[in-house]
């Protein structure tokens, strides 16, 4: 079984016993012939997709009844692949949905960590750090670096926390993103267990 999660740079490959990424601007889907399960937020690709009938959208299975109508797709799966966990996604955004005995909460979104230091350092030079992952988030800080890192983190940690579930932790910067919930489990291929849940459950 192959299955790929298709994002705004690349296509990401996961089967039986091969994991590999290959770049969107340059990879043709069609040089695959056997049968492949995505998910896409990358609507341009979709379209070239809908013409390849091996390419089958996992999109189409979801009851998304259950979500809100612009609900980012690889979210709604990660979601799918958890009964009662806080998912924090960590890539170029930071997305947070809370899933409770198998019913979506609800969720919100937060600035990447790129994205977050680019604004700070755009207010000012005098603001352009790092983010220290590592500051205790029970003191306010006294230097900029862990006051920016504060200002960041601390709304992050304390809304995450304050639902009492188990934290899962996916996307780029997961490790990033760990060293602030010490219970937290990185499941580097969420999506792809929740991708598989859809195909057991859909198909």
């Amino acid at each position: 079984m192959l299955l790929c999660d298709i994002g705004n740079t690349s296509f990401h490959f996961k089967g039986d016993s091969e994991n590999y990424k290959r770049d969107v601007a340059a990879f043709n889907p069609a040089t695959i012939t056997q049968k492949v399960y995505y998910i896409s937020v990358n609507q341009a690709v979709s379209v070239k997709l809908k013409q390849l009938p091996n390419w089958i959208d996992l999109g189409k299975k979801i009851d998304k009844k259950k979500y809100y109508e612009t609900m980012g797709i690889d979210r709604i799966v990660a979601v799918e692949a958890c009964t009662n966990a806080v998912i924090i996604d960590a890539g170029s955004a930071i997305t947070v949905d809370v899933v409770r005995d198998d019913e979506f909460m609800g969720g919100f979104i937060y600035p990447g960590v790129n994205a977050m230091q680019k604004t700070y350092s755009a207010i000012s030079p005098a603001l352009e750090y790092a983010f220290n992952f590592d500051l205790d988030l029970e003191k306010l800080p006294k230097n900029s670096q862990d006051a920016i890192s504060y200002g960041f983190l601390k709304t992050l940690h304390t809304e995450v926390l304050s639902h009492n579930l188990p934290i899962v932790l996916t996307g780029g910067d997961a490790h990033k993103i760990a060293t602030l919930f010490k219970e937290a489990r990185v499941d580097e291929a969420l999506l792809f267990k929740g991708m598989q849940e859809l195909i057991v459950k859909k198909l």
